[in-house]
Formats: C-alpha cells, sequence, structure tokens
C-alpha cells in the first residue's frame, strides 16, 4: 500500500490558519512541474518572495496536479494563542488522517520542533494509530511539495481572487 503523505505549513497574516495538502506517493509530475519554478539562486519557491505572475504560474501547476488540501482555520476561535491554535489544527489533521498508512510532513520551525513532537505523539496514540501515522519535520528547500501548502495558504491569507483560485483544491474548515 502506497503511503500517504500530508504536507503542512502555516500562516499567521489574518488569524492562525494550518494548511494540510494531501499526496499520495510522491506526485512526480507535479514535483517535476514545481522544480522548472526554481530559478537560479533559488533553494524553494516561497509565494511571499514571488511576483504574481509567478505566483499565478505556481497556483496553475498546483491546481493542474488536481491535488486537495484543507484549510484548518483555528484564529477565530484561539485568538492570540497560536499554540492552541497550532494544537487544535494539528489535532484535527491527524484525526482527519485517519487509519490509512500516513506520513506528516511539517515545515520546520525550529522552535517548534519540540512542542510539535510531544503533542503528535500524544495525539497520534490518542486515535489508536501509532502504527499507522508517521510524522517528521524538514525545511521546506529539502521538501518541494511543502510549496502546495505555503502557496494555499498565501492565497487564503490574502483573499479575493487568490483565495477564489484555490477553492476547487482547498476545503475550508473552522476549528
Amino acid at each position: 500500500m502506497t503511503a500517504r503523505h500530508i504536507y503542512v505549513d502555516e500562516t499567521k497574516e489574518r488569524g492562525y490558519v494550518l494548511v494540510a495538502s494531501f499526496h499520495i506517493g510522491k506526485d512526480a509530475e507535479l514535483i517535476k512541474a514545481l522544480r522548472k519554478f526554481i530559478l537560479p539562486g533559488q533553494t524553494r519557491l516561497h509565494m511571499t518572495k514571488e511576483s504574481d505572475g509567478r505566483r499565478r504560474q505556481i497556483l496553475d501547476a498546483i491546481i493542474a496536479a488536481e491535488g486537495t488540501a484543507t484549510v484548518y482555520d483555528a484564529g477565530h476561535r484561539y485568538g492570540a494563542n497560536q499554540l492552541a491554535a497550532r494544537a487544535a489544527g494539528l489535532q484535527a489533521i491527524v484525526e482527519d488522517a485517519g487509519q490509512q498508512q500516513t506520513l506528516i510532513v511539517l515545515e520546520q520551525d525550529d522552535s517548534l520542533i519540540q512542542w510539535d513532537r510531544q503533542f503528535l505523539y500524544q495525539a497520534v496514540r490518542a486515535v489508536n494509530q501509532a502504527d499507522s501515522i508517521r510524522y517528521e519535520h524538514h525545511r521546506a528547500k529539502s521538501r518541494l511539495l511543502l510549496t502546495v501548502p505555503d502557496a494555499i495558504a498565501w492565497c487564503w491569507a490574502r483573499g479575493g481572487e487568490w483565495r477564489q483560485r484555490i477553492e476547487g483544491v482547498a476545503e475550508y474548515r473552522k476549528i
């Protein structure tokens, strides 16, 4: 059985939002498409540093891959308490993972690694999925598919036409 991969990134721009993109296997075609956008001297794609034209092209590649993502919005409920909001988002991701073999890949934030590990250890065991759910932290430059939740989170925070572009890809959940 091929493991599902869930790539996770966040935005704190307009409340606390975690975005999880869901992938089966390695998504070789999407990786190949995204790799084409990396310019000489760039180590990764990051929506905040791209021009609008390149943002549209990156989003078109993501949309064409027909992946899915979920926007977990905890900002309204938890306000400025970012750890509580993160906990709610990670809990929802673990619960949504179900019983399928899953690897959760979180964009590495050195200040949160220990907290994430402790929280996820408990969350995975609370749903009796210690044998099926694994989790790892990686820098975006080492996992190109972390571009997907970054792009969706950026669009979500921007709102307007950017949020409209991802409507067919991203499901919204207020948690």
